[in-house]
């Protein structure tokens, strides 16, 4: 009972908690009987009560992420991983968003659970030298699709996402890049040039669906499956001049548009529809100068490669450049979820500073900054129906009540939100070739069912970038960010 009582709290709540106590004392009010389980348990980490094998234990090696918040070697990552105390809460089928993989294979080691093990094991040597930058390795973590539920659904708070970071860097470290992690990793640094010749990169890109030939070749050198079209480059994509640059926040209600890399070059409408809807709201929108040429970025794609030091200065960069208008408490508000949300779990984890740590705690996403004030809009047109499928990060984060609050308070909307787990895009996961069967199937669970029962006049509502692609590609019907849908009611 020691190992799980800690969290009853959590996994019953406090009503049932202090049932508990009262039943336990009624029973035992002098505590004789199994004292210290389920009522005034120790920590499920207290070290004086482990019982280890005598040749546990763990190396010392240099991580790459900040895990001081965790006992144990390697930093606290030993810490960390040992929190998993196998309750088998990321097992389940039905509510909640962990874990999208088991769900669908079913296979324990594509669970939370299987993955913590599996990085326990390796942590004290029992896997033998060199095992977490191995092949094995590399395949437990495979199907992860950093959705971040275990980082808010697991009682005891396992993060996978970040520990797959650390296995990925060290593989990435021993092994180096395949062309596909290349393609995906750097996306920030070659989209500027893919974009001026947009018609080019579009042409290749529907070519290789029609030409057998091309579409073999490229599948095999690229790791992108042909049997899905990748997002189209954006022949106007944002600027951002579009919304002015100013150094002064003087201006009413300053706000800071986080322009991310996948609305500015593959859909712009988005940041310009949010830019229309800040602007009826009362807000002043401006987009900081940046040191470089370069727009700032979260840094997301060189993480998902293990590429934690270009991560770094990539978020060393934007913290530089946000700092002084966050010490002036200037929101910095973000349409893509897993981007906007980067800049207050990733970029702090990265820096582990009091700089990162300020920025991060001016940000907020679009519909957040919507649901607080509560502008009026002056929109022409309210109501209808909307089905509403939520990011798995804006799930992990707490923050799709917001978009529900903006759709059915400021626009009228009749909102019904899709009940699923991960839509089985995940950035570029639902891309490669060896993972988008498994990404089709997590999305036939539920997501594409109940959008193609939705009825025609419902509009169907996705704030991620990958999540309305995989609507699209599953069912058909185009999703919309939340930005465009109000831009069009003004």
């Amino acid at each position: 009972g020691i190992a799980r009582s800690e969290f009853n709290e959590v996994m019953f709540g406090p009503k049932m908690a202090k049932l508990f106590r009262r039943v336990k004392n009624l029973f035992d009010p002098h505590g004789l009987f199994n004292p210290g389980k389920i009522i005034d348990a120790p920590n499920m980490d207290a070290r004086e009560l482990f019982r280890f094998a005598p040749g546990y234990s763990v190396d010392e090696f240099p991580t790459q992420l900040d895990w001081s918040a965790w006992p144990g070697a390697a930093g606290g990552l030993q810490g960390a991983v040992e929190m998993c105390n196998n309750n088998g809460a990321c097992r389940k089928l039905e509510e909640g968003v962990m874990c999208p993989s088991f769900r669908v294979t079913g296979d324990e080691k594509d669970s939370t659970r299987g993955r913590a093990n599996t990085l326990r094991l390796a942590l004290s040597g029992q896997l033998g030298p060199e095992a977490m930058a191995s092949d094995d390795m590399a395949n437990t973590m495979k199907l992860c699709v950093s959705c971040k539920g275990c980082k808010r659904e697991c009682p005891t708070g396992v993060d996978m996402a970040r520990m797959k970071v650390e296995v990925t860097a060290l593989r990435t470290e021993k092994k180096g890049l395949s062309v596909h992690d290349r393609l995906v990793a750097y996306l920030p640094d070659y989209a500027p040039v893919a974009a001026r010749f947009n018609h080019l990169a579009n042409l290749l890109q529907s070519a290789r669906r029609h030409i057998p030939l091309l579409s073999s070749l490229l599948e095999a050198v690229t790791g992108f499956t042909a049997r899905r079209d990748l997002p189209k480059w954006s022949g106007h994509p944002f600027r951002d001049a579009e919304v002015g640059q100013t150094q002064s926040a003087n201006a009413r209600q300053p706000v800071i548009l986080f322009a991310d890399t996948f609305n500015r070059y593959f859909e712009p409408e988005n940041l310009r529809a949010a830019a229309r809807v800040l602007d009826a709201a009362g807000y002043k929108l401006f987009i900081p100068k940046t040191q470089g040429k370069k727009p700032v970025c979260c840094g997301r794609t060189y993480l998902s490669a293990g590429l934690v030091d270009k991560a770094r200065q990539t978020a060393e960069n934007l913290v530089r450049t946000y700092l002084p208008f966050a010490e002036q408490g200037i929101p910095i508000v973000g349409l893509e979820p897993s981007c906007t949300l980067a800049l207050r779990d990733e970029v702090p984890a990265l820096l582990s500073t009091a700089e990162a740590n300020k920025v991060a705690e001016y940000v907020l996403t679009f519909e957040e900054l919507l649901a607080r004030d509560k502008p009026d809009l002056k929109l022409r047109e309210t109501g209808g129906k909307a089905l509403l499928h939520g990011h798995c990060h804006q799930k992990a984060f707490d923050v799709l009540r917001p978009v529900e609050t903006v759709l059915a308070e400021l626009a009228g909307f009749e909102v019904e939100q899709v009940e699923t787990s991960c839509c089985g895009m995940a950035g570029a996961f639902g891309y490669g070739t060896d993972t988008y069967d498994l990404s089709m199937k997590m999305g036939s669970a539920k997501l594409f069912p109940q959008v193609r029962d939705a009825e025609p006049e419902t509009i169907v509502v996705a704030d991620g970038t990958s999540c309305r692609c995989q609507i699209a590609d599953g069912t058909g019907r185009q999703a919309r960010h939340v930005a465009s849908i109000l831009a069009d009611r003004l």
